[in-house]
């Protein structure tokens, strides 16, 4: 008889891509098929299979997990357009016109939205990680924002009937073109949202003369892979400019360019700020935010993290930004949104213009400010919410929600955790410069993939926080915040797998979240046991000093610190669970 451990339901296993698949594929053989006797239902999500599949892997994942119920998903690419094109070139059977959006988009989305989950990101409790603070006062780093156009000059509102929202484009032709349908229901928020690509321009140009004027160096973020035909056109109108009329000079004076997705960007700038640098963040939105929680960094610094932060995003609608219709103006035209034949708003735009057509489910939005107060009840968190409720229709609805949430909480016996409303940027200033002991930090989509990173990378590393997706019927997906490490990745293919740096902790954890959960949803006490002394053993082997380089000197005690690669490091959580 087999002495490996009995496990009555599947797991499904969601693959990624590069440096974290390398980790991902060994920390399922040595933490799982080994040790368990366990059916995987394994989905190969790479960036290559979604594009071969046309989509069809995305889906292939949604079914299973809402079949089996608990899965773990690894890390995956998001392609930008030159990476697409890579990979159409390495498959010239396929025709690039007739791809369905999820074979090129992220996948994720699209799977929160199938399996209707929302997103909670802790802390993983390391017992010995200190963090050293980032030097931010009296930093000289600038955030520079456009100051119209977007989400700030946006016509938004709330449905009175449940219908169907139109996007129509009258061009020189004189006839309506219907861009895009999509149905809401009553009290669903919608928004419509352009830039003029002039403006974006003229923009590039003040931000690239004062970098240079002022000599700093110069970051530039946007959402690009996910909000491609809004936020990555204008990356293209901006880093053409930079090519074009600013990089020689740049160079010759020493300066560097940096692009990066705004999370990623906004995480690495944070926890670790350059001497002198202009940040450049076009989406006037999410720039703002930045700027106020800059501006506050730049005279109080950011105090010693005593307490574990949890943030919940609202992504299981599929909604705001990441569930946008997005593409750039054909031609010159006029704009108009129609709900049952009613038109509601019009405005010009003009040929290239970004366009961003964006609405959410007030359901969805219902069922996670219950999820948020139900996981705040259980853990004994504070609640704190942030919305625009000033002059954003769009958030007023997560404010009426609340409050009926509040009263429907309240009518079964079960009073909600203390919470407060504030604004996104308070709420971000908050997260980071004032943190009560236990708090839950709820965001939308765009915010709350800013707000995870910028705090998971303030914990030690993307790889010291852990991720659950959890949908009101029950299914159950762990994933690490990090993405795929794609510099490692690269040293890894140049040294011939020689060289392989990546930080497991969070693949782990997220294993051993799935292992836990299945144990208690079949009362398998001997998983039980072994989920947790899987999470104990690496919780153990970094207190004991035990690190991969990312976190080297970030232990209560550096000069007992043993630094290992991503196969020491494995080997070490295994020591400890067998022991």
């Amino acid at each position: 008889m087999s002495d490996k451990i009995q496990v009555a339901a599947p797991l499904v296993i969601l693959h990624g891509d590069e440096m974290a698949q390398v980790a991902f594929e060994k920390i399922i053989d040595t933490f799982v098929t080994r040790p368990l006797d366990i059916e995987l239902v394994e989905i190969d999500l790479t960036a290559e299979n979604r594009l071969v599949t046309n989509g069809q892997a995305v889906l292939d994942a949604i079914d299973a997990l809402n079949r089996h119920q608990v899965g773990i998903k690894n890390a995956g690419m998001t392609v930008n357009r030159e990476q697409r094109d890579a990979l159409l070139a390495q498959h010239p059977e396929l025709d690039a016109a007739t791809l369905h959006p999820l074979a090129t988009k992220s996948p994720n989305g699209a799977i929160r939205k199938g399996i209707g989950g929302n997103i909670t990101r802790e802390d993983i409790e390391f017992r010995n990680l200190k963090v050293k603070r980032p030097a931010w006062v009296g930093r000289d780093i600038e955030v520079e924002t456009m100051e119209h156009g977007g989400i700030k000059d946006s016509y938004n509102a709330l449905s009175d009937a449940t219908g169907v929202v139109k996007l129509l484009f009258v061009g020189e032709s004189g006839d309506p073109v219907e861009l895009h349908r999509r149905e809401v229901h009553k009290g669903d928020p919608w928004l419509l949202a352009t830039n003029d690509l002039e403006d974006v321009k003229a923009w590039a140009h003040r931000f690239f003369r004062r970098a240079l004027d002022e000599k700093r160096d110069i970051y530039l973020g946007l959402k690009d892979t996910v909000i491609a035909g809004y936020d990555g056109v204008m990356r293209a109108a901006i880093e053409a400019i930079y090519r074009e009329h600013y990089q020689a000079e740049a160079e010759s004076l020493g300066l560097a360019y940096h692009y990066e997705l705004i999370d990623a960007q906004a995480a690495r700038l944070v926890a670790n700020p350059p001497e002198r640098a202009l940040w450049g963040v076009p989406d006037n939105n999410t720039g703002r935010k930045l700027y106020k929680l800059v501006e506050q960094l730049k005279r109080h610094g950011i105090p010693d993290r005593k307490a574990q932060v949890s943030i919940s995003r609202m992504s299981a609608g599929g909604g705001d930004q990441y569930g946008s219709f997005n593409l750039p103006a054909e031609e010159d035209g006029i704009l108009k949104v129609v709900v049952d034949g009613e038109e509601k708003h019009a405005r010009r735009v003009n040929k290239g213009d970004p366009i961003l057509l964006m609405s959410n489910d007030r359901e969805a939005i219902k069922d996670w400010v219950l999820q948020v107060f139900r996981d705040a009840s259980r853990k004994d968190k504070e609640v704190y919410f942030g919305l625009k409720r000033e002059y954003m229709d769009y958030d007023e609805v997560f404010s009426d929600v609340i409050t009926e949430a509040r009263r429907e909480l309240a009518h079964n016996d079960t009073p909600p955790p203390s919470f407060m409303i504030m604004r996104p940027s308070s709420q971000l200033i908050k997260m980071i410069t004032d943190p009560p002991r236990n708090a839950l930090y709820p965001a939308q989509n765009l915010d709350g993939d800013i707000f995870s990173d910028i705090s998971a990378a303030l914990g030690g590393s993307l790889a010291t926080a852990s991720s659950i997706i959890e949908s009101k019927n029950g299914t159950m997906l762990f994933e690490a915040p990090h993405g795929t490490a794609h510099d490692l990745y690269l040293k890894y293919l140049e040294s011939d797998g020689q060289e392989a740096h990546f930080n497991s902790s969070a693949l782990i954890y997220a294993v051993g979240n799935a292992l836990e959960t299945l144990a208690e949803r079949e009362g398998n006490a001997a998983l039980i046991d072994y989920a947790t002394r899987l999470k104990a053993a690496l919780i153990d082997t970094i207190g004991d000093g035990i690190v991969t380089g990312d976190l080297k000197g970030k232990t209560t005690d550096p000069a007992g610190e043993t630094v290992v690669d991503m196969h020491g490091f494995l080997d070490a959580v295994e020591a400890r669970l067998t022991a």
